[in-house]
């Protein structure tokens, strides 16, 4: 990726809904060449997808959770990912350091929807040898932007 690209992810980033001719602008190209750009940076799989941020509180999924799940034996370590993959209410999924396993980011419409996760889905799984969770009280920044840099100024 060169500079350009960069800027390119950048912006798209955080203006998903950015015309081509705004990215062009923005970037000194035309309006075909950004667009040639942007084909190519799917193709080559940097950009992954297009989406919308919802307000979770907007779709009743206020409650923000993280946690942390042991696995007993690395044989269960494939069932696990599988099915907690597929679970909706799983956002992300994380293979950690430390004492636990893996790290979930959740969201669900209440405590006793995370219960139901947490004890009647998660724990259920082979393999999976305890918990811990945590709620987020209130999230000062939540966003899916990764920190790509800018090309610096000569």
């Amino acid at each position: 990726m060169d500079d350009i690209d960069r800027k390119i992810v950048g912006l798209v980033q955080v203006f998903g809904r950015a015309t081509n001719a705004e990215i062009a602008g923005a970037c000194g190209l035309s309006v075909s060449a950004a667009n040639d750009r942007l084909k190519r940076l799917q193709e080559r799989g940097v950009i992954t997808g297009w989406s919308a941020r919802v307000d979770p509180d907007a779709v009743d999924l206020g409650l923000l959770a993280f946690i942390f799940v042991e696995i007993e034996r690395t044989e269960h370590n494939e069932r696990f990912l599988a099915a907690a993959a597929l679970m909706p209410e799983v956002l992300e999924l994380h293979h950690v350091t430390g004492e636990w396993s893996y790290l979930l980011k959740v969201r669900a419409r209440d405590t006793k929807a995370l219960e139901t996760l947490i004890t009647g889905r998660l724990k259920a799984l082979p393999g999976v040898a305890r918990s811990r969770t945590h709620i987020a009280l209130s999230s000062a920044k939540e966003n899916g932007a990764l920190p790509i840099a800018e090309p610096e100024d000569d």
